[in-house]
């Protein structure tokens, strides 16, 4: 007896058919959507920097290469580098460059410094750790003429709290008080402070928020092999921050190079932008106030915006470089 199986059903399979082809309207409208649409969303940006940015930027340049003061009309026409050339034997330029760059190494490197320390202790386990981080941004979210005009009334001759504080510790005699604003060394360490205030906390938060992501990993390896809290910091936290490191110290740079405010309302009588009895701390970008609105010599003025753009390039660029290589050398 033989055992057959029956054989299966051969089952009658349609081929599948080829995808209907859209119409021309439809696919074109896919690809204005996948290729053209984020330009779209993007373009607004473009557009308003180009009106209020890039527009002013050109126009200004012009300004520069040309005689323009509102108080003489009749003076006009091309003065080429006239303006630029004036710079280089303008004493006040050259005052005011070295006051700005005096007040910004007083205020930047201490700035950063201690913002730093501070964001590494808000790293650690405290006890009310919200309260800490919402505390020290206070002074970020402070108007700035606010909290300029407490300074100022700190800082005073005849009754500031920082003469008070000094003859406290012997540094200071009540009898013959201090004038922060007749000397230069003074005046540049009242206005630091006031800066230093303002701009630890913000970037010590911004430290503590790249300090986060450091993998806690890494510092109980380091603790194992007998690194302390101190080498940890700089062997292990500054150099994986390195990035923040860069960002704070190119807008730190850009900031104290374009510092207007604090020197402005620190004078007693700011509409005169002289920046105190001698010009002992007045900043480029008070002279450029000075020059384009009280003398009306918009050419001149301009032509110093245009040279304080390349100062800053120049300052930003080289602490950029040395962040990086300070930052790199450590790893």
């Amino acid at each position: 007896m033989s055992l057959t199986r029956n054989a299966p059903p051969v089952l009658d399979i349609p081929e599948p058919r080829p995808p209907a082809t859209p119409p021309k309207h439809k696919l074109w409208f896919y690809r204005f959507d996948t290729k053209r649409t984020p330009y779209v969303f993007i373009s607004p940006f473009f557009l308003l920097f180009a009106v209020f940015g890039l527009f002013p930027i050109i126009f200004n340049g012009v300004v520069a290469l040309r005689n323009w003061r509102l108080d003489d009309p009749d003076l006009d026409g091309w003065a080429g580098f006239a303006n630029f050339e004036r710079l280089v034997h303008d004493e006040d330029f050259w005052n005011a460059l070295g006051n700005t760059f005096g007040i910004f190494i007083l205020s930047t490197v201490p700035q950063l410094l201690i913002a730093l320390m501070v964001a590494n202790l808000l790293n650690r386990k405290l006890r009310g750790t919200t309260f800490w981080r919402v505390g020290v941004l206070l002074p970020y979210v402070t108007p700035v003429a606010a909290s300029t005009l407490v300074f100022a009334v700190f800082f005073s001759r005849d009754n500031g709290m920082a003469n008070w504080l000094l003859s406290l510790v012997g540094f200071n005699d009540m009898s013959n008080p201090l004038d922060w604003r007749a000397y230069k060394w003074s005046s540049w360490i009242a206005i630091a402070t006031m800066v230093n205030w303002k701009w630890i906390g913000y970037n010590a938060l911004l430290y503590l928020s790249a300090m986060q992501s450091i993998p806690k990993d890494v510092y109980e390896a380091a603790a194992v092999d007998g690194a302390g809290p101190w080498r940890q910091l700089w062997r292990i936290t500054v150099p994986m921050i390195q990035p923040v490191l860069v960002f704070t110290v190119v807008l730190s740079s850009i900031g104290g190079l374009q510092l207007f405010n604090e020197p402005m309302l620190f004078e007693e009588n700011p509409a005169a932008a002289t920046g105190g009895s001698d010009s002992q701390w007045q900043t480029i970008a008070q002279l450029i106030y000075k020059v384009g609105w009280k003398d009306l010599d918009l050419g001149y003025a301009a032509a110093m915006s245009w040279a304080l753009f390349l100062i800053i390039l120049i300052v930003a660029g080289i602490n950029a470089f040395l962040t990086n290589r300070l930052g790199g050398g450590r790893r």
